[in-house]
């Protein structure tokens, strides 16, 4: 299933939405006995198994790409963050490009897939990667060569739509925001608020140091694939590349870091708390490292779907408790 918001000027606001929206599924799931869990994929469940949705869209991706569409059973969280001016929308995804690997350790949560441990801290990465127009943006230098892009990819058949193409962060000109699409399903509404507020910040502060006539750091395809690959394996315990010469650090004292630096933005745009939280994942354990510990300590793997059935559950019940209509957000 998928929850969308509505347009949120706060990540509170968000929160407040998607909780209402979890408390209508939960009074139409509780009494057909079924619960509700978010992860980048179910520990058990095998896409061979699963129906196909109903619809044209999926019916067309599934001829056209086959065997890569059918065994999609992965979800993400996908946060939209608006921009002020196109122009300064490629700058800001180059930029972003960066933070793929920040974005998927924090979120990391497909370890395992159809009932086996992968060994990555992110399976739905893979496989979800493995879709021609997916992965990292291209790196463009600016909103005249992304239009002339897509023109280029919709001539060729290459796409039917903008919806076509699932970069790991991409501009979305219907909206007028970006969207980052590199977060694993993440099995809590605080470590939703997390993405959010993360993003947010990001966005933020590239968009006023642009604004204050900086050039935004454009890192090498090289170093974005290779960051993100590290991610996708090791989560929490990736060494990202900094810099063109191969050097690397801890992605934990990266993140701690950028808590750091990300702290004012964040207390401006009233998220403080909600980016607070990466600190707390970094010591507790991110979903993918709370998973193996199940199974660690003598659990099944439906334990550990029930330990994700628990973490969303208690989570989102105290989402909807004191929250009041707000505007929503994507």
């Amino acid at each position: 299933m998928e929850v969308v918001t509505g347009i949120c000027e706060t990540v509170e606001e968000a929160k407040g939405d998607l909780g209402r929206s979890v408390a209508r599924m939960r009074e139409v799931l509780e009494p057909r006995g079924a619960t509700l869990t978010c992860s980048g994929t179910h520990p058990i469940d095998d896409w061979r198994d699963q129906e196909l949705s109903p619809g044209k869209r999926y019916g067309e991706l599934v001829d056209q790409m086959q065997w890569l569409a059918r065994r999609i059973l992965t979800c993400g969280v996908h946060v939209h963050v608006g921009v002020r001016g196109q122009e300064k929308a490629i700058p800001i995804v180059n930029a972003l490009a960066n933070y793929l690997p920040h974005f998927l350790a924090l979120s990391a949560s497909s370890p395992f897939w159809g009932g086996h441990d992968t060994g990555l801290a992110s399976a739905r990465s893979i496989v979800f990667g493995a879709l021609p127009t997916s992965g990292p943006p291209p790196n463009l230098p600016g909103w005249t060569a992304f239009e002339e892009y897509l023109e280029t990819l919709l001539r060729a058949g290459t796409i039917a739509s903008i919806k076509e193409v699932w970069w790991d962060i991409r501009p979305h000109p219907d909206f007028g925001t970006i969207e980052i699409r590199m977060f694993d399903g993440i099995p809590t509404l605080r470590e939703v608020g997390m993405a959010a507020a993360l993003s947010q910040s990001l966005v933020e502060m590239f968009d006023h140091q642009l604004d204050r006539g900086y050039s935004l750091p454009s890192p090498p395809s090289w170093v974005v694939k290779d960051n993100k690959w590290r991610a996708t394996r090791y989560g929490l315990d990736a060494r990202v590349i900094t810099d063109s010469h191969g050097t690397t650090v801890p992605i934990r004292d990266d993140l701690y870091e950028l808590v750091r630096e990300l702290a004012p933005v964040a207390a401006r745009l009233g998220c403080a708390e909600d980016l607070d939280l990466i600190s707390e994942i970094l010591d507790k354990g991110a979903s993918y490292e709370r998973q193996r510990a199940v199974v660690a300590e003598g659990g099944s793997l439906e334990d550990v779907v029930d330990m994700l059935s628990a973490e969303f559950e208690g989570d989102s019940t105290r989402a909807t408790v004191g929250v009041g209509d707000g505007a929503g957000a994507r």
